[in-house]
């Protein structure tokens, strides 16, 4: 059986550009200027983006910023550390959202 995630299909993402090269020039050339240091260290910002890699559930970009972030100078125990924030923050909007079905039952069983 075929695999629906390919690790190997991460190198290809500039395929995605082939049919529409002008759409993909502007893409990349933000997508890089967001990550040049700023406010924030690269090292930094690669750490932002492997926690949200996990938030948004993408296996390539956790594959990528995890190289990233090790290739910037980070560790596992700080790597760990973000998803864990990741984490924190996934589970309180899930749990936050629980209000709005409180809310909805409320007025549903009046």
């Amino acid at each position: 059986m075929a695999e629906y995630y390919r690790p190997e299909d991460l190198a290809r993402f500039a395929e995605m550009g082939a049919d529409a090269p002008e759409l993909w020039e502007k893409f990349d050339a933000w997508y890089g200027a967001v990550f040049k240091a700023g406010a924030l260290s690269e090292r930094e910002k690669c750490l932002i983006a492997l926690a949200v890699a996990h938030a948004v559930q993408c296996p390539y970009c956790i594959d990528a910023y995890t190289q990233n972030c090790l290739e910037k100078g980070s560790n596992v125990e700080q790597m760990t550390e973000a998803v864990h924030v990741a984490s924190a923050i996934k589970g309180g909007s899930a749990l936050i959202h629980g209000l709005q079905m409180r809310n909805t039952a409320a007025t549903l069983s009046m």
